[in-house]
């Protein structure tokens, strides 16, 4: 014989049903059961009895006892009959007398109103940060036109999610605000839910054990900010553009946390460049502070200040009023009239091969078919003059100069998409040129590459270009290209006259200098 422990009336809008149980009910094959029953797609439900009392576990082991259930209805919330049925109800939280009279079940699949605003409120945190972010908005377009993310663009929202949430509050993030990042992903792209899990969102972060895309992005960042700081704690600070320094000059820097918000809020907004570049001068102190001590985050550079990415200029700014503008001129001022002609004269000096014979007539502005123009080919010889060295036992061997070449510029047809060559080229950690043109002697723009971004050069002759490139190591704090070094050594030291007594050099560009400088 049945009995009320395994046996319910149920109500679900205007249909009442009983409800069977082989076995006595608990409360959530009660709750199994009746999702069955009327192919309710949730079990995340809450429960009232006709007082419009919650009902949890607790109490429906306690009705299960009595005489007679009644019936329990099922309500969905939102509409106006769940809605009505709460507000019209004259004896809330009343649980006498319900013997008589059908007792009452809620099952409510969406979460309450107060959890709903959050759920908006962290969606709108994540979208917020997704725009404001350089490849935030590819995220949200792939998402909207494949209700889903690509392994590639999934790694883009969580390095740019983790980089805003150790901005703000360091490296190692409190558990909460973990959860209310993860909980927002899902808010604004509810498909990358798992359906099969607690809450939904663990995949990104999951508190219990502490795994999760964004609790393993941080532990990398973690792990490399402790590698960096151990490398500086194991060998003393040597020169170079990695090295933590103070602007050439005090200035008005703005040093309120409050005040440097503001002004990177409307460098991102405004039109105005001379706007623009006023508060990048502003802000040089606190982006320096910020940003540039750990090597091989200039992407979370770029992140803060976008406008790098738009407006010409901001890297020769950030240099002259690092170093001032005297050391700010002097490749211009010194190559053509000084080095030029001793760098082809040192290169006659080497082997002869068919790529430096190209590169010495080119620089003699003796063009050769396909070649550089002469400033660009005076630069590629000094990368021959000053050729890798061998990388040690863990990287034997070492290449070629021409090979070395490509780590410093590379060349594309006008017409060819830029935007291309970057989802071509993988990760890339140093600066190299990326210059457009019909052909290698006649360059229309030029780009710095960085971290898989393109930033405009201000000139677009070679010359100028190339000093813009080393300059970005140094507003950056980006170590140089192991394929470079020493050349870009030998135009810190030699020409830039930077840090020339704590910089370490190759004995190459030691012996280099000294016929440069005679």
């Amino acid at each position: 014989m049945q009995t009320n422990k395994n046996v319910v009336r149920v109500k679900f809008k205007d249909t009442k049903k009983y409800i069977f149980s082989p076995t006595p009910f608990t409360f959530q094959t009660f709750l199994e059961c009746v999702a069955k029953k009327f192919d309710l797609p949730t079990m995340d439900v809450k429960v009232l009895d006709d007082s419009k009392t919650e009902v949890d576990e607790e109490a429906f082991e306690y009705l299960l006892t009595r005489p007679d259930i009644g019936v329990l209805e099922i309500f969905i919330p939102g509409t106006a009959t769940l809605d009505d049925s709460l507000s019209s109800s004259s004896y809330l939280g009343d649980t006498e007398g319900t013997s008589e009279s059908d007792d009452t079940a809620v099952l409510i699949r969406s979460p309450s109103e107060k959890n709903q605003a959050e759920e908006r409120r962290l969606a709108q945190m994540i979208e917020d940060i997704l725009k404001s972010s350089p490849g935030g908005e590819k995220v949200i377009n792939e998402y909207m036109r494949t209700k889903s993310l690509s392994d590639g663009r999934r790694r883009d929202l969580v390095k740019i999610l983790v980089a805003q949430l150790t901005n703000e509050h360091g490296t190692s993030p409190s558990r909460r605000l973990k959860e209310e990042y993860a909980k927002g992903i899902i808010s604004l792209f509810p498909y990358l839910a798992d359906p099969r899990s607690k809450l939904g969102y663990e995949h990104y972060y999951n508190a219990e054990d502490g795994s999760g895309y964004l609790a393993w992005r941080i532990k990398t960042l973690q792990k490399e900010s402790s590698e960096v700081r151990m490398k500086r704690q194991r060998q003393p600070q040597t020169g170079g553009p990695t090295t933590d320094r103070d602007p050439f000059k005090e200035d008005s820097w703005l040093n309120d946390e409050r005040q440097c918000q503001e002004a990177i809020a409307l460098m991102k907004h405004t039109a105005d460049e001379a706007v623009v570049k006023e508060k990048m001068r502003l802000t040089l102190a606190y982006r320096q502070k910020n940003a540039a001590p750990i090597p091989k985050e200039s992407s979370d550079i770029l992140s803060i200040f976008p406008r790098f990415m738009d407006i010409p200029g901001l890297i020769d700014q950030d240099f002259g009023l690092l170093f001032g503008d005297a050391t700010s001129a002097k490749l211009l001022e010194k190559w053509s009239t000084n080095i030029k002609p001793k760098d082809i004269a040192q290169s006659r000096g080497l082997t002869q091969t068919s790529e430096l014979q190209d590169l010495i007539q080119n620089a003699e502005a003796t063009e050769v078919e396909e070649g550089w123009d002469s400033d660009m080919s005076s630069i590629l010889i000094l990368v021959h003059l000053l050729p890798p060295s061998s990388q040690g036992r863990k990287r034997p061997g070492k290449i070629s100069a021409r090979k070395a070449c490509d780590y410093l510029v590379k060349f594309i047809k006008t017409g060819t998409s830029i935007q291309g060559h970057l989802d071509s080229i993988g990760e890339s950690l140093q600066p190299y040129l990326l210059v457009v043109g019909p052909k290698r002697s006649r360059i229309q723009s030029s780009f710095i590459v960085i971290d898989q971004h393109a930033l405009p050069c201000k000139a677009s002759n070679s010359l100028a270009c190339v000093d813009e490139l080393f300059k970005a190591h140094f507003v950056f704090g980006t170590s140089y290209c192991q394929e470079l070094t020493n050349v870009y050594s030998f135009l810190q030291t030699t020409i830039y006259d930077i840090d020339v007594e704590t910089t370490k050099v190759n004995p190459r560009v030691s012996e280099l200098r000294a016929r440069m400088l005679q």
